[in-house]
């Protein structure tokens, strides 16, 4: 399923948490998710799955406050596996750790599993079920919510046990609260160039580049015009799209601006924000070099 997440597509990389305890949040992506830590330095750590490029990179500020309720905000980033065995695994791995589970879904073109970690920012976990298999109408895909079979799961992975997150593991997509669904559309469609692949009824839209089945899921489930977060609050801080080169980067940033949409710049990096205030870095590709926020 790489080739959804690689040129000449457009997709999201990594995100930046906001915690309350680093060492505790530290604990749960390295020992519960598998991650391993790429930089530290006292408050800010870097996570990795490969060792070299950033998927998680947790801050915890002086001032921080519990996430209130019903804001907009990170419904889930979610965590791509690159295959059903070792799906299994981490179910197993959970299940061992007595770890809570929130819920389990066979999407019909996706097998997931959901969790928090310990701060109540989303997880999900899932592998890809082969393209060949994905119910399409033209050019949407229909996802479903059946039950998962976590049996099944758990006896592929057989007696293994589950270690670090495999090499290949990435950010497969990311799920936000927002205040209000049609200025959503139109920014993430009109504004970032991606496509419509379903809607749930009024209340949830999913959208992809290349057709992949979702590379930002949006929904007003914490109700249509929800408030942000405040800037101490845990929660996402901003997650980052990958775009294929400087020039449709550049594109993308002029047609943000035409539409009248804000843009932001930091020395060489380059920020916008959607309708409901959900903050996203626009890149263009990892060029190794490893900064703390």
């Amino acid at each position: 399923m790489m080739k959804f997440h690689s040129k000449p597509n457009v997709f999201v990389n990594e995100l930046v948490l906001k915690v309350t305890d680093i060492d505790r949040s530290i604990k749960f992506y390295t020992k519960i998710m598998g991650l391993s830590i790429l930089k530290k330095n006292g408050k800010e750590a870097i996570l990795t799955a490969d060792g070299f490029k950033p998927i998680v990179t947790l801050i915890e500020p002086e001032d921080v406050v519990p996430k209130l309720p019903k804001r907009t905000g990170l419904y889930h980033f979610a965590v791509l596996l690159p295959s059903r065995y070792h799906l299994g695994l981490f179910i197993k791995n959970l299940r061992d750790q007595w770890y809570p589970i929130i819920g389990g879904s066979n999407h019909g073109v996706s097998e997931a599993v959901y969790l928090e970690d310990p701060d109540g920012n989303g997880i999900e976990v899932y592998r890809d079920v082969d393209t060949d298999k994905w119910s399409r109408i033209g050019d949407r895909i229909n996802m479903i919510s059946e039950p998962l079979d976590y049996d099944q799961l758990i006896a592929e992975a057989g007696e293994n046990k589950w270690g670090n997150t495999p090499l290949n593991t990435i950010i497969g997509h990311i799920h936000l609260h927002v205040g209000d669904l049609d200025l959503a559309k139109k920014f993430y469609s009109d504004g970032l160039g991606f496509h419509l692949t379903m809607e749930a009824g009024t209340s949830a839209i999913f959208l992809s580049s290349g057709g992949y089945h979702h590379h930002i899921g949006l929904n007003v489930w914490n109700g249509r015009n929800a408030e942000p977060l405040p800037d101490n609050s845990v929660g996402m801080k901003y997650y980052s799209i990958v775009f294929p080169d400087k020039d449709t980067r550049e594109n993308t940033v002029e047609n943000l601006l035409n539409l009248g949409y804000e843009v932001i710049n930091e020395g060489n990096e380059v920020f916008t924000k959607d309708p409901s205030s959900n903050l996203i870095k626009l890149t263009v590709q990892d060029n190794g070099e490893i900064k703390l926020r």
